[in-house]
């Protein structure tokens, strides 16, 4: 399998996200959509279906980046696959485990991005918030002065009454929250998806400045 550098990161993102695509981000060559498109055609998958499977696929296949720190690490890299049905609508993979979690990455009937183990938590609203997410980990872990991490019932003890969500992450079981001086994410989805309230987790960066708080989006810029 090889690989290229990311010269321009796809649309729908911040500026923020669209540097950490393009400096850390590889796109490895991995099957086009169009040469699945009859493979699906014969499993009955639906047009509609196979649209959302190409447009994901065109935009996200095969881009590889750095790992997220929850979820030990996400997917390796995006490809869609393995298309499913339920009593909702057509799921598919978003891309291949990082390492050995019990569960999968997934594209929900309403477009979330999620993990589905004993039960479905979506995680984002889409892919892109998802990509979100992970260049605002890297990009506060680079300039918070303390990261503190709280897992099953401390998180309980963290307060937000301080801080104002971080729209652009489309967050659903995780959340970013934003403070005067520091973020916090909120991961719930291996609680939801495995049934373990001791999977909650909350990471809260410490010590930001502007740069650090935003790097760059004002809360009106995206």
């Amino acid at each position: 399998m090889t690989n290229a550098f990311i010269k321009s990161a796809p649309g729908g993102l911040t500026s923020r996200a669209r540097y950490f695509v393009e400096t850390q981000g590889i796109r490895l060559d991995v099957r086009p959509a169009e040469d699945n498109r009859e493979w699906w055609r014969e499993h009955r998958v639906p047009t509609e279906v196979i649209g959302r499977m190409a447009a994901y696929q065109d935009t996200w296949g095969g881009v590889a980046l750095p790992p997220a720190p929850e979820y030990d690490g996400g997917p390796r890299y995006f490809d869609a696959d393995s298309p499913e049905a339920d009593e909702t609508g057509w799921w598919f993979e978003a891309g291949t485990q990082r390492t050995a979690v019990p569960y999968s990455f997934l594209i929900g009937p309403d477009g979330a991005f999620g993990i589905q183990a004993h039960r479905w938590a979506p995680l984002h609203a889409s892919g892109e918030g998802w990509v979100e997410a992970v260049a605002l980990a890297h990009h506060a872990s680079a300039h918070a002065t303390r990261i503190t991490r709280f897992a099953g019932d401390e998180v309980e003890g963290v307060e937000l009454g301080d801080c104002e969500p971080v729209r652009e992450v489309q967050g659903l079981a995780d959340t970013w929250w934003r403070g005067p001086d520091r973020l916090v994410a909120v991961h719930r989805g291996e609680a939801d998806a495995l049934d373990f309230p001791r999977g909650r987790v909350v990471r809260v960066y410490s010590g930001l400045d502007d740069w650090g708080l935003y790097g760059g989006v004002r809360p009106d810029a995206h």
